[in-house]
């Protein structure tokens, strides 16, 4: 199956797009994946958001306006993802173009997305809502800012909780099988059994 990456913006922050017969699912809108999407002639049926934090979702307004895509991300990330200022009243810098959900995707073993069959895991602790899609005939994790080669999402941030989130890894990622390659929001992609043995934020005692 045909993976393509984008990566773009201020934070690096990876897109990912699976072309389908149905037109295509794109897992986040990093800034400049709309027009990068039009020059290839690509066409997006469906937009899934790992999480709403402000560099995963800059063109998801552009995109769904573009394409007229439907929209799905998990429910606690709504105020993150429709409140424009969300982020600047807590200090930080940035603004968002609100996007309204289509639907709200949960935490399940197997769910039809845009024509593509995941199994779907929340995984809290990076933030609110945060999401990691498994594509299980291709035993692929697109994983949002849970899990990094090398290290995990940071949780420093409102919302954030260490504790959840390394909880949320080991339990609901780690058990997936270590043949699953990670695909993450920012830097290389990995696999589970890799993490598992050498991510120093999993290995420590």
């Amino acid at each position: 199956m045909q993976i393509d990456t984008y990566t773009g913006g201020a934070f690096e922050t990876n897109s990912y797009f699976i072309p389908t017969q149905e037109g295509g699912v794109l897992i986040d809108a990093a800034e400049g994946v709309c027009d990068w999407l039009q020059s290839r002639g690509q066409r997006v049926s469906t937009l899934l958001i790992t999480h709403g934090h402000f560099d995963h979702v800059p063109d998801a307004a552009l995109v769904k306006k573009t394409f007229n895509c439907q929209v799905g991300y998990h429910r606690d990330g709504i105020a993150m993802l429709t409140e424009r200022h969300f982020f600047r009243r807590l200090g930080i810098p940035y603004d968002t173009e609100p996007i309204a959900a289509d639907f709200y995707v949960d935490e399940t073993p197997s769910v039809s997305l845009g024509g593509l069959d995941f199994a779907v895991q929340h995984v809290p602790g990076h933030c609110p809502g945060s999401l990691c899609f498994l594509l299980k005939g291709e035993r692929l994790l697109f994983c949002g800012d849970v899990l990094f080669a090398g290290g995990i999402g940071r949780w420093d941030l409102p919302g954030g909780d260490r504790h959840l989130l390394i909880d949320g890894i080991t339990g609901k990622l780690l058990t997936l099988g270590d043949d699953v390659r990670v695909l993450p929001g920012h830097g290389p992609g990995s696999t589970i059994g890799r993490e598992r043995a050498s991510n120093p934020f999993l290995t420590r005692p």
